[in-house]
């Protein structure tokens, strides 16, 4: 008679839960990090709508005739405040842009995400127009997410 036993021994079960905790020591960090790159992330989600944002009011007051020193047009039942056919400020360009209170923090002049650990380089700033042949400009984004 050939008794012939099947499984693992105690050193091969040993050996697997050691490289898993290799693994796991390993790539926890990696993915602990992400957050920063998130808010990043929506940072840059928040500036691209704010282009869009800009030039979809922009037209609407070229469309509308309101493109004078102090404004209103409509986008999509909401009413934005305007200066020479742009959006007078941060806060009217957010309400343009459909920017929620919940998920960022609008000053007159900034925008960045709620959730920023830094929120002086977490964001980017709105100047508004002072004239009718100057465009309003948004401030270029940070290089990196270091500082979310």
């Amino acid at each position: 008679m050939n008794n012939q036993q099947s499984g693992f021994t105690l050193i091969e079960l040993v050996m697997v839960i050691v490289i898993i905790g290799i693994l796991a020591a390993v790539a926890l960090p990696r993915f602990a990090d992400l957050s920063g790159n998130a808010r990043y992330a929506t940072l840059q989600g928040a500036y691209g709508a704010a282009q869009s944002a800009i030039e979809i009011v922009h037209s609407s007051a070229l469309v509308n005739n309101a493109t004078g020193s102090s404004s209103t047009v409509t986008i999509e039942g909401t009413p934005i405040a305007t200066v020479y056919g742009y959006p007078a400020n941060a806060i009217a360009l957010g309400s343009a842009a459909n920017l929620s209170s919940a998920n960022y923090t609008i000053s007159s002049s900034t925008i960045n995400p709620v959730s920023a650990a830094n929120s002086a380089t977490c964001m980017f700033k709105y100047t508004p127009t002072t004239a009718s042949s100057i465009a309003p400009t948004l401030s270029t984004l940070p290089a990196s997410p270091g500082g979310c």
